[in-house]
């Protein structure tokens, strides 16, 4: 494992090398805070635990398979696992929703994030299918094809910058600074995001995950964005297993957790 690290550590984890100069002894600093500012500190603190206190998560392992036999079927990995909560939220909700997923744009200097917009005409097309024992399985397989094929053509576009989340956010910006009022800019950025959902990358270090097994972590996900809705994070590890976390605000009686698991974990096997 050194050398496949670089020679920075030792089979211990421990950094390899010597201490040239001996550095400073921490020192604990007095702050000397006013009345109004302390109080606006236990505010923030009693939010934030309120909003912790709230947050339900489960973390679900997946190791029956993972991007190896998902390309063997010939679609994106992340398109198959895009269209699995998609057909995870309808049978748990019985509807559609906005669906935010986050795609890099490193291309661009100083480039960021837009959005992907999973929920699509093809994926309800393939999901209402999924919904319908009349329907042949041959036939089944053609609508996923043609409905992971369009998210793959999303995903492309809004990463050569063809999205059209950060255009709207660039026009809402202006509106603001020229006080205009946009009352097709208030309908589209008002619309909640209730499903909230991205892809954590996984294979920072340069390991060979089949030979060091040890290593592989479930990494971190995140909150739902609106407060009836999910936060889904998804990693996928290598040829043969993905991590998910999924996340709700526990006050709200629409989001159950049976999303969580059977759903997803229904289509997945």
């Amino acid at each position: 494992m050194t050398e496949e690290l670089g020679n920075r550590f030792t089979k211990n984890g421990d950094l390899v090398g010597k201490i040239e100069i001996n550095p400073p002894a921490p020192i604990r600093l007095q702050w000397d805070f006013k009345s109004d500012a302390i109080e606006q500190i236990e505010n923030a603190a009693i939010s934030a635990k309120t909003l912790i206190d709230d947050l339900d998560l489960t973390i679900f392992s997946h190791n029956y398979y993972g991007k190896g036999f998902i390309k063997t079927c010939k679609v994106s990995p992340d398109a198959f696992i895009q269209m699995a909560l998609q057909l995870a939220y309808y049978r748990d909700a019985g509807d559609f929703c906005l669906t935010y997923e986050a795609c890099m744009t490193r291309m661009y200097r100083d480039g960021r994030t837009e959005t992907v917009r999973p929920c699509t005409i093809e994926s309800t097309t393939w999901v209402k299918a999924m919904n319908n024992k009349q329907i042949p399985t041959q036939e089944k397989i053609k609508l996923l094809r043609a409905a992971c094929e369009r998210h793959q053509k999303n995903y492309l576009d809004a990463m050569c910058g063809k999205g059209v989340d950060r255009h709207l956010f660039c026009l809402y910006v202006v509106s603001k600074y020229l006080e205009v009022e946009s009352p097709f800019l208030q309908k589209v950025l008002s619309e909640p995001w209730k499903l909230s959902t991205s892809q954590s990358p996984l294979g920072q270090t340069g390991l060979d995950f089949k030979k060091y097994p040890e290593c592989i972590g479930s990494g971190g996900g995140f909150g739902p964005v609106a407060d009836n809705g999910y936060g889904i994070s998804y990693i996928i590890v290598g040829e043969d297993a993905m991590f998910f976390h999924i996340s709700h605000k526990k006050h709200c009686k629409t989001t159950l957790p049976i999303l969580k698991l059977n759903d997803i974990e229904g289509f997945l096997y």
